[in-house]
């Protein structure tokens, strides 16, 4: 087995240096946003996610090491299995993504990402401390490994693919051409997926492949009429990195405690976010039923022109 390299610690210079060039190009353009106190919170997340990856990486590789003994096949090495084990993870991180949205157990990790209110690079860095403690490595990390593909090779796809994603999030870039924004995920489908619009509410959860959501019903094309606006529901009003890592689950906590039945405990902790037993809070599909506009509409004509980067 080949000793690979960790892709994320390899690219974060870049991070870095593409953060540099899009904050110049805002300050001269004002074609992005940046507010300093919300970078330095995303900053920190990404600090503070990079660390408890390190103290956690034990944990994940043991497992994976324990489930490999139980694989099905084993696949090799074979370049034409790199490709396959990428497509193959980007399918298993889009329904790993969905249920991030649609499980509240999944979100008070994940509304970490989403916390923001500004959309600029430095927001791909804002993400969770406590990632381990969802077991998603176990319910979504597994099954590629129990098919065949090797651990090592899982989990360097994985790395490319959040790689790929660092770069749409940004306002810099406006469309690319439609061939590419028919098959890849692309600043403007991820802008989307950050938006509290009711619209854009649970839409376009792809990776690196929007195909996965123009397959199973979730893709939705940003319109020129509609900007998006970002951050989470009910926005948290704090920099502070501890509150914005611990928010969701601490309302987890208070939640159960407070609850009358144990279908109710449940329900708080699995049941999708905004759910309550009365239906005071909203979940998304509530708010886009609420405000008409459940189903995805496409993108008009004119809005699915080429438009340069720079436009």
């Amino acid at each position: 087995m080949p000793d690979l390299p960790d892709p994320i610690q390899i690219a974060i210079p870049f991070f870095v240096l593409l953060i540099v060039a899009e904050l110049i190009y805002a300050q001269r353009t004002g074609k992005a946003k940046f507010e300093p106190r919300d970078s330095g919170a995303s900053l920190a997340m990404g600090l503070g996610n990079t660390i408890a990856g390190v103290v956690f990486a034990a944990v994940g590789a043991s497992w994976f090491a324990f489930i490999g003994q139980y694989a099905v096949f084993n696949f090799g090495w074979a370049w034409y299995v790199w490709i396959i084990c990428f497509v193959l993870d980007d399918f298993v991180y889009y329904w790993s993504h969905r249920f991030a949205h649609t499980i509240r157990w999944f979100w008070a990790d994940h509304v970490t990402h989403h916390s923001s209110q500004h959309y600029n690079l430095t927001t791909a860095l804002r993400q969770p401390w406590f990632n381990v403690f969802t077991l998603k490595f176990i319910w979504f990390g597994s099954w590629m490994i129990l098919m065949g593909f090797p651990p090592a090779m899982v989990a360097f796809c994985g790395g490319l693919n959040l790689i790929y994603q660092f770069w749409i999030h940004t306002e810099v870039i406006k469309r690319l051409p439609a061939p590419i924004e028919a098959i890849m995920n692309t600043p403007s489908h991820h802008r989307v997926h950050h938006a509290t619009n009711p619209l854009y509410l649970d839409r376009n959860y792809a990776g690196v492949f929007i195909i996965w959501d123009r397959m199973f019903g979730t893709f939705q094309a940003e319109l020129d009429d509609e900007p998006c606006r970002y951050g989470i529901i009910r926005n948290l009003g704090t920099y502070n990195p501890l509150r914005i890592s611990i928010h969701e689950w601490w309302g987890i906590v208070k939640d159960v405690a407070s609850a009358k039945s144990v279908k109710h405990a449940l329900a708080y902790v699995f049941a999708p976010p905004g759910w309550s037993p009365d239906g005071s809070r909203l979940t998304s599909k509530a708010i886009k039923q609420k405000a008409g506009c459940e189903k995805p509409v496409p993108a008009p004509v004119a809005a699915q022109r080429e438009i340069s980067p720079a436009e």
